[in-house]
């Protein structure tokens, strides 16, 4: 049994045949009809494809104009990526502490954290399951500051029957080798605003209106930069993965919930385990399952005896020397001792997930 699987469905391959028997592999006609899909089928607003999910966390701070003696109000409990954004663009991340019943950022110590450098609040919807939006986007709003979801983890996901990916000004996913959807690599910056969705599109490629800058008789294209760009484009190849990944997104979203539904429903009642909470206003897509444990070493080596495999995924990311500890986080804190998460993917089979249950109820 692995932790974590990779989907690549026979639309997939066949799409990238197509590719190749065009030779054209950069970002052409395959990216364009992915950007649609997501938004056809998934609800995201205005998605620029991008070629990771770091790409589009970074492209949402230089679109918002987010720069140096900023400050951006995070959670830890997210890989370094989400903190290493707001460092490249010259600004300080500013940790808050999180729910340890749900390992989402806090929005009481969003408003402890507060400032007149605020620019940013950039909520983590942790293992899929959204973030009290409502809550954040108004102090956000309060504040005369924006929102920037991390939904790196909640592709599929709906809060209040919204889908994550067109609620708030920006949401950036990843389309990475083992999220619901992959592209191989890639993601996607989702802007409700036209504006910063044209910008988002230009700064993607260097600050080049791709779209609308022709080559002169001389062979290169007409264009006059203004706005400081990068080489996030996705590519028609990785594009074509993640087309063809969409026509089965439902069943393997679906998948992820069936399974996490056993799970809430069988280790409810385990002594030493504690579920996450889950509100009814929401719904996740459980990129993980996550759970609370005592013990959590020797439930780590019990498992891994009865062949189960389990990680933490992320632990705090202000552990590392470039952010700093940030004393006071005591839910994180409490959070970083017990969590652990176990397997749900699309590859698991019922005996598969027999398997876990069973091994956790065994004990440790």
């Amino acid at each position: 049994m692995e932790f974590y699987n990779t989907n690549i469905s026979k639309e997939s391959f066949a799409l990238a045949n197509e590719v190749f028997s065009s030779t054209y592999l950069s970002a052409g006609k395959m990216a364009a009809r992915f950007e649609t899909e997501l938004n056809r089928k998934l609800g995201l607003e205005n998605p620029v494809s991008v070629n990771s999910g770091t790409s589009a966390l970074h492209l949402a701070l230089s679109v918002a104009k987010i720069g140096r003696d900023d400050e951006v109000i995070l959670s830890p409990q997210t890989f370094v990526a989400t903190g290493m954004v707001i460092l490249m663009q010259g600004a300080k991340p500013v940790f808050a502490d999180i729910q340890y019943e749900t390992g989402n950022i806090d929005p009481s110590s969003i408003k402890d954290k507060i400032t007149s450098k605020t620019k940013a609040i950039l909520p983590v919807h942790w293992g899929g399951y959204p973030c009290d939006m409502d809550e954040i986007n108004e102090i956000a709003s309060k504040n005369g500051a924006l929102v920037i979801e991390d939904a790196a983890h909640a592709l599929g996901a709906k809060y209040k029957n919204k889908p994550i990916g067109s609620i708030s000004q920006f949401t950036a996913f990843s389309f990475q080798a083992i999220k619901h959807l992959t592209t191989g690599d890639g993601g996607a910056l989702c802007c409700k605003n036209t504006e910063d969705y044209e910008l988002a599109k230009k700064c993607r490629w260097f600050g080049i209106d791709r779209e609308n800058s022709s080559p002169s008789i001389l062979g290169e294209r007409i264009y006059d930069i203004n706005e400081i760009g990068y080489k996030y484009h996705l590519n028609d190849l990785a594009s074509a993965i993640g087309l063809g990944n969409l026509q089965t997104i439902d069943n393997i979203v679906n998948k992820h919930i069936t399974i996490a539904n056993k799970y809430k429903t069988e280790l409810k009642d385990v002594p030493g385990l504690k579920l996450l909470n889950y509100s009814a206003d929401r719904e996740s897509s459980y990129w993980l399952f996550t759970v609370l444990v005592e013990k959590r070493e020797e439930f780590i080596r019990a498992l891994k005896d009865r062949g189960v495999p389990t990680s933490v995924v992320h632990q705090r990311i202000d552990r590392n020397s470039i952010f700093g500890i940030t004393p006071g986080l005591y839910n994180q804190e409490k959070f970083d001792s017990h969590q652990i998460s176990i397997p749900i993917h699309n590859g698991l089979t019922e005996a598969d997930v027999e398997q876990v249950i069973k091994a956790v109820k065994e004990g440790w």
